[in-house]
């Protein structure tokens, strides 16, 4: 042990006295004195976890009974060990943990010696050291005790550090009956099969100790493992990659060992007593952060929760999102979900917290790696199949701007997948949105939106978050949406899915479509769940202004506005609208140290930081489409004195299938209509529009009315993606048919959007997304606007020209004709630009 930890004598010494200074054992049963051990055969001691610890615990208690030190080694009938004493555990990391159960290199000897030397045999002495019980869930005090005592799960040096600084004082020792090992081979066959056996046998022995001490295991993260491995599809895997590594024994032992370092890779490792912990601690965490979590439609779970598996599905903003909706679910008397976790979370020391807390990990991406997609596949229909409610984010990161990203399939997939392999229980998505007032990891979006590259997660950055204690992030808002059965979403695309057998590595459109489906289904019930909170309400208001600043009156007239048309034609019978009126949103929001007052002799005015104002814009997106349709009519009247019903009507037509793929909007397009009449009848009721003498006519207000100017703002909360639709349609009516591909119009719209954001100053950090423009292509091509030639370049008729020209109807004449003057490439400075762009996104 000694050779293998660099230590010697001198140090060891150190050791034994400063761990001693410490610790204090308790010696159940005689001690090792009352063994009844032989003093003619050898004796080896068995531990269980390869720590230093244990090794020189073990070590004292035997020299006090004045027994020969495991640390002396043993000599027999011509065999010698340095030591008398292995682990069935051999290798503890000093960061996270390894629970590798290799055979111990001492006793394959001691086994082999057996059976070649008749007269030899060693008697082996089991140990146990227990370093302080499991403390009663209910009577322990003690967060750390608490998170720090015995348990089922492999430790490394780090927390094994704690562990004895915490209960030191209370650890266990328990010998067990000696037993010849000679016995316990004799009907071996060879030496490998006794060697198998002792090891069965040892890990039975410490399993019973175990649950005598501290009580079953409850995690079963060990057996579940083992069966994952035992799955067709990953012994498949291993097959496959032993074989690309070459033939032989070895080649399969290296992939067995490497799907099963996935396993302990992925899987989480659930606690009970941490996830006490975690509620505790995060109680005292909400309490220093935020000013109360306000929770909306939670009946929505429980009504399904008995009879569905549950896919709690939320949106995607900041790092507490793991963490609230796991304290709610445990608050309101529910198991708490295994969550689908980023690999960049698993750090040393929070990694194991979040596994206990019913974290699992995955990579960012599975491609090419056949074995690692085959051992997370199984992991996550293991789970799903055994009922346990599972977690993830569709969106596949968070989000930098607010707005909610398009979904990923492929967890969703996966989740289907699992279905169609056992359809037992029914599966239910739980769309959630999650709405903050402040965001915790702001100033780093801030950098992110401003072009710094993002940072990394680390342990580091972690600890420097939590000097944002001492602030305050107002209120968080949870609100679940409509529940989304599975089933209703595969009949409605494959009637017959319940008939037809699908294979591992099969992907028939229909399945591809009914994933597409589900994903766009939790977008739009996350956007009907959302909350539209006294920042929001505040940022859509003053980011719609050149200064991001207001008259306070004013500014108060224009979010009670923006609250009475919300609450007058509702975006969904889920979404929510802060109870609070104009002036009370304004004072809600000067506390928060958000709006700064400018006071005046004709009016106090408020305004925006540039910093606030970015971070605004991310509360301002996260409820930007539940004004997407009013907004589009104010662009409309603010450049139409008068319009029919049928003009808005046909033009709202043209638009919506790209305001609905960039907002993940909730109407279908025969039900726009109906939306369109709600919104023209709450605008008018507001004053906002006038409808008078005509029957379907609607007016704009008095150009000089405080309800004109409540509608222009309406109206620019909107029209950077009416800008992004014109740009798109711009440059490819300028350069015409077949002159460029999907990805080269997306590089230029980008760099365009980017330029018209400097040049005009456009308050919106996403406005020249890529990832934007790459969707609006893509309506495009569903809506046969434009299609793709045999070259791979995009084609069109006189129906999209048709459609650019509409913008003269909602874009002022300056906008529009910017976007003109910059579209107005030849070829030969687009195809520099896009080099250029190449280049740099090499570099």
């Amino acid at each position: 042990m000694l050779k293998y930890l660099g230590l010697d004598r001198p140090f060891l010494l150190l050791t034994k006295k400063l761990l001693f200074s410490i610790v204090r054992t308790d010696v159940l049963s005689d001690g090792p004195q009352a063994l009844g051990l032989d003093p003619n055969k050898p004796v080896c001691y068995v531990l269980q976890r390869r720590l230093l610890s244990n090794l020189l615990v073990l070590d004292r208690e035997v020299t006090a009974a004045g027994l020969r030190s495991p640390l002396d080694g043993l000599a027999a009938e011509g065999v010698r060990e340095s030591r008398a004493f292995f682990f069935t555990n051999r290798a503890e990391r000093w960061f996270g943990r390894s629970n590798a159960a290799g055979n111990s290199p001492r006793l394959e000897r001691l086994c082999e010696a057996t059976r070649t030397r008749s007269n030899f045999d060693v008697q082996i002495v089991p140990v146990t050291i227990l370093w302080g019980r499991t403390p009663d869930r209910d009577k322990e005090s003690s967060i750390w005790k608490l998170l720090f005592s015995e348990s089922w799960a492999p430790r490394g040096g780090l927390r094994q550090l704690f562990t004895i600084l915490l209960h030191g004082r209370h650890t266990l020792v328990r010998f067990g009956q000696p037993q010849s090992l000679r016995e316990m081979t004799a009907d071996a066959e060879d030496t490998e099969r006794a060697v198998r056996k002792v090891a069965r046998v040892l890990r039975v022995h410490f399993r019973q100790q175990r649950e005598m001490a501290i009580g079953p295991d409850l995690s079963h993260r060990r057996t579940q493992i083992e069966g994952i491995l035992e799955t067709e599809s990953v012994k498949a895997a291993i097959a496959a990659l032993a074989s690309e590594q070459g033939s032989g024994p070895q080649a399969l032992e290296r992939a067995q060992a490497k799907a099963e370092r996935y396993a302990w890779e992925i899987a989480a490792d659930y606690s009970y007593p941490v996830v006490r912990v975690f509620h505790r601690f995060l109680t005292w965490v909400w309490t220093r952060l935020y000013d109360g979590v306000e929770l909306g439609n939670f009946d929505t779970v429980t009504n399904v929760a008995q009879d569905h598996e549950i896919v709690y599905v939320p949106c995607h903003r900041s790092h507490i999102d793991y963490l609230l909706l796991s304290y709610i679910v445990y608050a309101q008397g529910l198991m708490i979900p295994h969550i689908a976790a980023g690999a960049n979370l698993d750090l040393p020391i929070v990694g194991g917290i979040l596994r206990r807390g019913g974290a699992f990990f995955l990579r960012r991406s599975f491609k090419g790696n056949r074995l690692y997609a085959a051992v997370f596949n199984e992991y996550l229909h293991m789970v799903i199949a055994r009922g346990n409610p599972i977690e993830y984010f569709i969106e596949g990161g968070r989000s930098r701007t607010g707005r909610l990203l398009q979904p990923r399939p492929g967890m969703l997939a996966m989740t289907v997948n699992s279905y169609l392999r056992d359809s037992s229980r029914p599966i239910v998505f739980l769309p959630i949105y999650i709405g903050y007032e402040k965001l915790f990891e702001g100033r780093s979006y801030v950098g992110e939106l401003m072009g710094k590259p993002k940072q990394k997660e680390s342990l580091w950055s972690l600890l420097m978050s939590l000097r944002s204690l001492k602030k305050q992030f107002g209120k968080v808002h949870v609100n679940f949406g409509e529940p989304i059965k599975l089933n209703d979403v595969l009949c409605s695309v494959n009637p017959d899915w319940r008939t037809q057998t699908v294979a591992e590595d099969e992907r028939p459109q229909w399945l591809t479509d009914s994933v597409d489906r589900l994903g766009l289904a939790v977008a739009n019930h996350i956007n009907s769940a959302a909350v539209a909170n006294p920042v929001a309400l505040i940022s859509l208001a003053l980011l719609a202004t050149p200064r991001h600043a207001m008259d306070a009156d004013q500014l108060a007239a224009q979010v009670d506005g923006y609250r009475k048309l919300l609450l007058a034609a509702p975006y969904d019978a889920r979404f929510q609208v802060t109870p609070l009126d104009g002036p009370a949103v304004v004072d809600y929001c000067e506390k928060l140290n958000l709006l700064r007052r400018h006071p005046h002799a004709l009016g106090d005015v408020l305004y925006l930081e540039q910093e606030d104002a970015v971070l605004c814009s991310y509360m301002r997106n996260n409820v930007l489409h539940s004004i997407a349709l009013p907004g589009l009519i104010a662009c409309l009247f603010t450049r139409n004195a008068s319009m029919s019903r049928e003009q808005i009507l046909r033009l709202a037509r043209t638009v919506y299938p790209f305001m609905r793929a960039e907002l993940f909007l909730r109407w279908d397009t025969d039900e726009l209509e109906a939306a369109l009449d709600g919104y023209l009848a709450a605008l008018v009721d507001q004053g906002w529009l006038i409808s008078q003498g005509r029957e379907g006519v609607y007016d704009m207000p008095n150009l000089n009315s405080d309800e004109y100017a409540q509608l222009t703002l309406l109206g620019q909360a909107v029209r950077p993606t009416l800008v992004r639709y014109f740009i798109t349609l711009s440059v490819l009516t300028q350069q015409g048919p077949g002159k460029v591909d999907a990805r080269e119009l997306e590089a230029l719209c980008h760099l365009l959007a980017q330029r018209l954001s400097l040049l005009r100053e456009i308050n919106a950090p996403e406005f020249f997304d890529r990832a934007i423009f790459r969707a609006f292509i893509g309506t495009l091509k569903r809506e046969h606007l434009a299609t793709s030639d045999a070259n791979g370049k995009l084609a069109f008729d006189t129906a999209l020209r048709e459609a650019a020209t509409q913008s003269r109807y909602v874009l002022p004449p300056e906008v529009r004709q910017s976007v003109l003057h910059l579209t107005r490439l030849d070829e030969a400075t687009m195809r520099q630009a896009l080099e250029k762009f190449a280049e740099k996104g090499r570099g």
